[in-house]
């Protein structure tokens, strides 16, 4: 797995993501922020299509497996394949599980062990990390 920005398929200097970037969306992908819950409209849509990457445009998520976890983030319970990288978080005085863009190793959120079958798996991302694009 990737480790450093230079490991990825698609790599840029600060300056280079910065022009390509929204501020949130610099902070939360290139600076492991987060947005306020509650503020992606993200969270809400439910239509059919793909949720992929706001730095790259990889396809990440289908629409197929996003549910409502009540977090105020949008939530999946599985990724499409090869989509992600994990890391481990130790930040905030807690250990999590980070979750990467595969390709260009932006900082999309966090997966945890408490979502719906047949996964298990929440993989609870900063909306403005995705984009949709609807089928």
């Amino acid at each position: 797995m990737a480790t450093s920005n230079s490991e990825f398929e698609i790599s840029k200097t600060e300056e280079e993501w910065r022009k390509v970037l929204t501020p949130e969306q610099f902070q939360v992908l290139r600076k492991h922020g987060t947005e306020r819950a509650h503020t992606s409209p993200l969270d809400k849509q439910y239509g059919k299509g793909t949720f992929v990457c706001a730095g790259c445009e990889l396809p990440l998520f289908s629409s197929e497996t996003k549910f409502n976890s009540g977090t105020g983030w949008p939530s999946f319970f599985d990724p499409m394949e090869n989509a992600i990288a994990t890391t481990v978080d130790k930040s905030l005085f807690m250990t999590r599980t980070e979750v990467h863009c595969s390709r260009c190793g932006g900082h999309l959120g966090h997966v945890f062990n408490d979502g719906p079958k047949p996964t298990g798996k929440r993989y609870c991302m900063n909306g403005v990390s995705l984009k949709f694009v609807a089928d």
